[in-house]
């Protein structure tokens, strides 16, 4: 093992072009890591990567659709072809739809689950059983959210997918921990980035609805107090990340206020074990 987990590693971030994942990319490479950048938006890969390059990091960008399978294994083989392994594997890339369960269409459904749960997915049975078998360690970052955490009025279908997240994270960790792999789960609420309007942007012609518009500057004011909390810059998202690999963190918290939600949603658990409720 190296003694700087990111020195002469291989860090691979999906939705690595905007964001989060940019800052990540960023991040990592700035700790002597080769980093790869996946994502949909080839222009702005093109962008993150030009100062990374010229300040003589190694860059490999790699046009990605999480949603599909064959893109996503695509991605590890250029990966593995060009570094010979990867050691930080963030599956970062996620998109955000607010509204009501009962007015979402099932192609709603299907974009949130295709990028956000599936994605994940994907990354996992791209990379996983590869950095099992080539026993270097390394970490495995997966995206969620305080919609992953605790339910929440407009978000109840980015609800389902990031809980699924969660889930699927805290049971990786248990499996991974017996081959020096480490899994963490980040769980931001409102972080400065463009997630709303690139969520419209790159969605697939097929699953749009009719009249869906393609682009947007905001989300509609009716519903953007789903996510309630301070909002963070980006920097601040990223610097909790590299900190959880570090220490090996399972959960990435971002905002001081999320505990009180924790601790109200822990606590009407709880108080189903009161003997008059049992």
């Amino acid at each position: 093992m190296h003694d700087d987990p990111f020195r002469g590693r291989v860090a691979v971030v999906t939705g690595g072009a905007n964001g989060i994942g940019a800052g990540l990319v960023a991040a990592f490479a700035a700790r002597g890591a080769r980093v790869v950048i996946a994502d949909l938006d080839e222009a702005a890969m093109a962008r993150t990567a030009a100062p990374l390059r010229a300040a003589g990091s190694e860059v490999l960008c790699v046009r990605t659709d999480v949603g599909e399978r064959a893109s996503v294994a695509a991605l590890a083989d250029r990966t593995f072809a060009t570094f010979g392994a990867a050691h930080v594997v963030c599956n970062n890339a996620g998109i955000a739809l607010f509204g009501r369960m009962v007015d979402a269409s099932h192609a709603d459904w299907e974009y949130t689950m295709r990028v956000d749960f599936w994605g994940v997915v994907h990354g996992i049975e791209a990379f996983v059983p590869r950095m099992i078998a080539q026993n270097q360690g390394g970490h495995v970052v997966n995206t969620a959210s305080m919609a992953g955490l605790t339910g929440m009025e407009w978000l109840g279908v980015y609800c389902a997918a990031k809980f699924a997240v969660v889930g699927l994270t805290e049971s990786l960790q248990r499996e991974l921990r017996h081959h020096g792999i480490g899994a963490s789960v980040l769980c931001p609420m409102i972080v400065q980035t463009d997630i709303n309007r690139n969520s419209v942007r790159m969605r697939p012609d097929h699953l749009r609805n009719p009249g869906d518009p393609t682009d947007l500057e905001s989300i509609p004011t009716d519903v953007s107090g789903a996510m309630q909390g301070g909002v963070i810059p980006v920097d601040e998202v990223v610097r909790r990340v590299v900190r959880a690999i570090e220490r090996n963190d399972l959960y990435i918290l971002t905002h001081p206020e999320q505990k009180d939600f924790l601790i109200r949603r822990h606590r009407r658990i709880e108080r189903m074990f009161d003997p008059e409720r049992w």
